[in-house]
C-alpha cells in the first residue's frame, strides 16, 4: 500500500534545521535558548519523525523529544505523538476532541491539552495549547506556541522557535 500523500503536507519539517527558541518564562520575562530540530520519512514513507533538542543558558539539555506523524485514511486525520524523553511522556497532539490539523496557504495549525511532566504544574489542568507553524520556506519556518486558560478565548503566546535550514 502507498504512502497516504496527506503527510507530504509536513514535508517541510524534514531536513536539519538550527534554532533560536524564546520561551516567556512565568515571570513573563523571555528567555533565548540553542536548539536543533531533525526531521526525516520513516516507515517508508508512511510517518515522519521528528526530533527536536533545545538547551539552557548554561549548556544543559533542557527540552529532548520526537514527534511522529502519520494520517489515517480510515479516519481522514492525522495522528500524531510527542515523546517527551526527558520526562518519558507522551502527548497526543490534535486529539480528536480539540479537532484536526488545519492547514492555510500560509500555515499549520493544531491543538493540544497541557502536556504531561513537569511542565503541567504551570498551566491550569483545562488548559489548551495551539501550535502553530508559520513563514514557511524551503530555508526557514517558524513554530509558536499559545497557551488558553479560557477554553480557547484568549491566547497567550509561551514559545516561538525560528528554524533556519542547516547547509
Amino acid at each position: 500500500m502507498d504512502a497516504p500523500v496527506e503527510l507530504r503536507k509536513f514535508a517541510f519539517l524534514v531536513g536539519r534545521w538550527r534554532c533560536e527558541s524564546r520561551v516567556k518564562l512565568p515571570d513573563g520575562t523571555l528567555r533565548t535558548s540553542r536548539a536543533e530540530w531533525h526531521g526525516r520519512v520513516i516507515l517508508d514513507g508512511h510517518a515522519i519523525a521528528d526530533e527536536y533538542r533545545q538547551w539552557g543558558p548554561d549548556g544543559a539539555l533542557e527540552q529532548l523529544g520526537q514527534n511522529v506523524r502519520s494520517y489515517c485514511r480510515a479516519r481522514r486525520r492525522f495522528v500524531m505523538r510527542w515523546h517527551d524523553a526527558l520526562a518519558a511522556t507522551w502527548l497526543e497532539l490534535a486529539p480528536e476532541d480539540l479537532g484536526d490539523v488545519v492547514f492555510s496557504d500560509t500555515s499549520v495549525t493544531y491543538l493540544h491539552h497541557v502536556p504531561p511532566g513537569p511542565v503541567a504544574v504551570l498551566f491550569p489542568p483545562d488548559a489548551l495549547f495551539r501550535v502553530r507553524y508559520e513563514e514557511i520556506a524551503p530555508r526557514s519556518f517558524t513554530w509558536r506556541a499559545a497557551v488558553s486558560k479560557d477554553h480557547g478565548q484568549t491566547w497567550d503566546e509561551v514559545q516561538v522557535i525560528v528554524a533556519t535550514r542547516e547547509e
